[in-house]
């Protein structure tokens, strides 16, 4: 687990060699103990200082952190033929009950301080992560509580997209675009969620050259949540007037309400469920809204509406309008696009591992500024507390040395098993299971252990490993 991190940094440039070897110190400490706080992670007093002091160095920034992650990531991506990459955006609440964050920003109250994380994630075609291939964060300087409504959806009009912040939504796309062209033998899918529904996502260039389509060119898939017109009627009657293509199940993840009375489908709380959907698809042209300070042309795009047709009582019912540029010829076109879609949710569960894992809400700095360099630290870690749980799963039969060092594996079976480790190394899957098992993971055959128990267990593994090379096995 520690080397693969080191290697995630390795080759940074923070203007000292100094520097650039603490990283790999601090990553190592950190990775091994990412639910700990700081002074419980470090191994002493000095090292402790030491990662605080990096922190706070004027010459590391969390761009220079991520870039040879970054560089890792690109190299991951051009070895799979299909890469999903998936932006979204997570508030980090560093409220505290005295001393506030010093410039830490508005959340949706005053009250609430904090900043907003935008990052696009990497994810095989089994979503299985693959890193960072991009991050942004930003605070709000104020929030407007004097304006109505009808004031604030003309503001809203009025200003142009560089000024708000949905324009994150372009950048990520950009990024996305200058990922498809470091890695243009793969099919790079810029994806996102009901938020990314924005007009100038769809008629940004998605190349960065003429080059053709599949040559260095991001493909879309975006949900739609607003009532466009086509050229002939509107998105959802296109889509719904066209047969349907096939049955199929999808997972419906549960949901807890943010808002207390919230009246957005967003808003609602739901339990997670199983939905029978029907699946269609069509291709349209958009015609562009209205904006005051240019005008927009007309986008051709490919719809695939995911429906429930029968939800529970009680439910609301499943659907998903789905945008894209991605082709839909045939049966199994479709189906691509819905599972790709589907493994958005992937994201989700990673900003769960960076806030309950890694617990980077609650990391004690005074300056946000030391806090985001944490954040780049820690966002490399949770991508690789996932990154082990679903290569276990994808690819069970690994050597485990691929992952761990020798005293980590053998102190893990001895411990676990209770029994003398084997001489040959056993299953990738195997060993993150007994790291899982460390953490409340009751071993069963018909499971997978998920990010919460496998980050407990490898804390457990540093100590363990730690003892085995000081004191050796007997």
């Amino acid at each position: 687990m520690a080397v693969a991190l080191v290697d995630e940094v390795r080759g940074v440039d923070l203007g000292d060699k100094r520097l650039n070897r603490r990283l790999g110190k601090v990553i190592e400490e950190l990775g091994a103990k990412p639910n700990l706080s700081i002074p419980a992670a470090t191994d002493a007093r000095k090292e402790m200082e030491a990662a605080y002091r990096f922190f706070d160095n004027d010459k590391v920034s969390p761009e220079k952190i991520l870039q040879p992650h970054i560089k890792a990531t690109h190299e991951r991506i051009s070895q799979t033929d299909l890469v999903l990459l998936v932006q979204d955006t997570t508030e980090l609440n560093l409220t505290r009950p005295n001393q506030q964050v010093a410039g830490a920003g508005p959340m949706d109250c005053e009250v609430r301080r904090g900043a907003f994380f935008h990052p696009l994630m990497a994810f095989d075609s089994e979503g299985v992560p693959l890193g960072t291939a991009w991050q942004k964060t930003w605070v709000r300087e104020a929030i407007e509580t004097t304006l109505s409504k009808a004031e604030k959806r003309r503001k809203r009009q009025q200003t142009p997209i560089e000024e708000k912040e949905s324009l994150r939504w372009v950048e990520g796309l950009r990024a996305a675009r200058e990922v498809a062209a470091a890695c243009p033998q793969t099919v790079c899918v810029c994806v996102g969620d009901s938020e990314a529904d924005i007009y100038e996502l769809f008629s940004e260039p998605r190349s960065t050259n003429a080059r053709a389509a599949n040559q260095g060119e991001v493909q879309l898939l975006v949900r739609a949540c607003h009532t466009r017109s086509t050229t002939e009627s509107n998105l959802l009657e296109a889509v719904r007037s066209t047969p349907c293509l096939y049955n199929c199940t999808v997972n419906v993840s549960s949901r807890k309400a943010k808002i207390a009375g919230g009246k957005s489908k967003r808003e609602q709380s739901r339990d997670a469920r199983l939905a029978e959907v029907e699946v269609r698809a069509t291709t349209v042209t958009l015609r562009p809204p209205h904006r005051h300070d240019r005008k927009l042309p007309e986008v051709t795009l490919n719809v695939v509406l995911v429906e429930e047709p029968n939800p529970p009582a009680g439910c609301e019912p499943i659907q998903w309008i789905l945008v894209t540029t991605l082709p839909i010829d045939d049966l199994e076109q479709v189906k691509t696009i819905v599972q790709s879609y589907c493994i958005r949710w992937q994201i989700e569960i990673y900003f769960k591992t960076l806030k309950t894992g890694c617990r980077i809400e609650e990391r004690q700095f005074e300056n946000l500024e030391r806090l985001l360099n944490c954040l780049a630290v820690y966002s490399i870690i949770a991508w690789r507390v996932m990154y082990l749980c679903r290569l276990g799963r994808e690819c069970p039969d690994l050597n485990c040395e691929v992952v761990f060092a020798p005293s980590e594996w053998r102190s893990v079976y001895t411990m676990v098993k209770r029994q003398p480790p084997p001489q040959q190394p056993p299953r990738l899957n195997d060993i993150i299971r007994l790291i899982a098992s460390l953490g409340g993971y009751v071993i069963r055959k018909s499971t997978q252990p998920g990010p919460q128990t496998l980050w407990i267990g490898l804390q457990r593994v540093h100590d363990m490993s730690t003892a085995w090379d000081t004191f050796g096995p007997t």
